[in-house]
């Protein structure tokens, strides 16, 4: 790890155009200071990657509410009516797949591989996914080649981060948080409580020190 910085000084990492990951499952888990941060700066063109929108106001939404984001690559958008209608409106491009496949696309990113094989869209829309490469068959059963997926920076948060950047979620808040890191070339985590090292049992380490950059002091919540 790199060493803590201010809010401030991470949200400034994020620039215009950038591709970003954001951990966290509707809302629960997104590292709130740091999306304010980021929208206090006017970043805009971002291409998102998320499991989903949360609802209008909300974590990660405020982005998209406010027109930050230019490309949203996730699996649900339900509860944000601003992603319909910018998409209708051809200010968004969504790019929509399997809950699933997408968390196996950014652990591809991560484990350096080509892609994933999967059967889940085969024969519907996901076929014609900017992210689907092929269709193939293997011993008679068709799967979809799905590639990788990467970001020049992943934003996480952990309820726990120790001084070396190991993290630990509470609860849910545990989604594509622990998975993002491995897919980005920046990895910067909001922590709600700084502990010393050695005060996260090993086995409890969900964010990987080593895959860490930065650490901001968040609020626990």
């Amino acid at each position: 790890m790199k060493g803590f910085v201010s809010v401030q000084e991470a949200a400034a990492m994020v620039k215009d155009g950038m591709t970003i990951m954001v951990g966290g499952f509707l809302g629960c888990g997104n590292p709130y200071l740091l999306i304010e941060e980021i929208l206090k700066n006017g970043t805009k063109d971002l291409t998102v990657i998320a499991d989903d929108s949360p609802r209008t106001g909300r974590g990660l939404a405020k982005l998209i509410d406010n027109r930050r984001v230019k490309k949203l690559i996730t699996s649900h958008v339900g509860q944000n009516p601003n992603v319909a209608r910018q998409t209708e409106e051809g200010f968004l491009d969504l790019d929509l797949l399997p809950q699933g496949t997408l968390a196996e696309m950014v652990r591809a990113g991560g484990a350096g591989l080509g892609g994933i094989l999967t059967r889940t869209g085969v024969n519907t829309i996901v076929e014609e996914s900017p992210w689907t490469h092929s269709k193939i068959n293997i011993d008679g059963v068709d799967y979809l080649l799905m590639k990788p997926l990467h970001a020049e920076i992943a934003l996480v948060t952990a309820y726990k981060v120790d001084k070396a950047g190991n993290g630990w979620c509470r609860g849910t808040t545990r989604n594509f948080n622990e998975l993002m890191p491995m897919a980005a070339d920046l990895v910067i985590c909001e922590a709600d409580t700084v502990v010393e090292i050695g005060e996260i049992e090993p086995e409890n380490v969900m964010i990987q020190g080593m895959l860490v950059d930065y650490v901001v002091k968040g609020e626990p919540r």
